[in-house]
């Protein structure tokens, strides 16, 4: 159990220092949402930008190839939003 928590993000936000963008399966079993939507808390009130997204229907690992394309855009925008880069027909992210 120890192991575990020492490799447990949550337990790292302290170390923390850059923008995090948290891309999460509804149906994840592996990663329950509940923890994306915790460090998505924390990074928020350690005041780091941060941004959530939760797919419906996908687990660990995304299989329909609409989220697929939604999280490559997404992460295209959260890149450009972070670092001042204009990405054209950018889709539109809520970053905390």
């Amino acid at each position: 159990e120890e192991l575990y928590k020492t490799r447990s993000p949550i337990e790292s936000v302290d170390t923390l220092s850059c923008p995090i963008l948290l891309l999460q399966g509804a149906e994840d079993k592996v990663v329950p949402p509940n923890q994306a939507e915790t460090m998505h808390e924390a990074l928020k009130g350690k005041g780091l930008p941060t941004c959530l997204k939760v797919y419906e229907g996908e687990q660990h690992g995304f299989r329909k190839a609409e989220n697929i394309e939604d999280a490559l855009d997404s992460e295209l925008a959260f890149f450009g939003r972070v670092y001042g880069i204009d990405v054209p027909d950018a889709v539109e992210l809520d970053i905390e």
